[in-house]
């Protein structure tokens, strides 16, 4: 008997495309949005990297012309009205606050540093935003795909104990094929959560990195217009 068992359950097809085509539609489609989850992921974080590579390289673009000795005007007038990298937004949003400072007579309105200062943290936020977004939905897979999965595999099983009690069989190849596909379900779930956190957090340590490279120009930089308001 216990041969005719194994006998019978070797005859099944125990790929993961049988096992997806044999499921239930609920799990299917657990499946299936786990699947798509996954593949999100892996788009943001390619598209994160080049984002931040590029983000990096440009910053250090700009802070070889900056550092250059080339005057400050030229440099934002060499900018415009169109600055290209996150540096020269921040860079460009400082001076502009810096020109509407300067009264009709030359002078300096007053609290002319702290709105620059402002001004910069703003530019900074907007910054730090752009590198961050998309990470939320690596967050909310991370934590949630292994929940979706588990969800599907108690509705296989729960979908598996009702093939046995419908046939009153409870061998291998009837209790086998059900739980393996309920199973597959949890196995998917990981697939999609588990490179979403490791994603996440270097992802998220990048930005910081990178916005702590913006802040520490814009203290710089704020250092370097305090300098000429004592001097004038």
């Amino acid at each position: 008997m216990e041969t005719e068992v194994l006998a019978s359950a070797s005859e099944i097809d125990f790929s993961i495309w049988a096992l997806f085509w044999r499921a239930t539609f609920t799990v299917k489609l657990v499946m299936i949005s786990l699947f798509a989850a996954s593949i999100w992921v892996w788009a943001i974080y390619i598209q994160k990297v080049l984002q931040f590579r590029r983000a990096r390289s440009r910053a250090a673009a700009f802070d070889r012309a900056f550092w250059s000795g080339e005057p400050l005007d030229e440099l934002y007038d060499q900018i415009g009205d169109k600055p290209k990298s996150a540096s020269e937004r921040i860079f460009a949003a400082a001076m502009t606050e810096w020109n509407r400072s300067h009264r009709d007579d030359g002078g300096l309105i007053l609290g002319t540093q702290a709105r620059i200062d402002r001004t910069m943290d703003v530019a900074i936020a907007k910054e730090r935003d752009r590198l961050t977004s998309g990470l939320t939905f690596l967050a909310t897979t991370g934590s949630t795909a292994p929940f979706v999965g588990l969800f599907g595999t108690v509705w296989g099983i729960k979908h598996a104990f009702e093939q046995i009690a419908i046939s009153q069989n409870t061998n291998l190849a009837v209790v086998a094929p059900g739980i393996a596909e309920a199973l597959l379900a949890t196995g998917i779930g990981l697939v999609a959560a588990i490179p979403a956190v490791i994603f996440y957090n270097k992802l998220n340590r990048d930005a910081d990195r990178i916005t702590g490279n913006y802040e520490a120009f814009a203290d710089e930089f704020a250092t370097i217009l305090s300098r000429q308001l004592d001097a004038g």
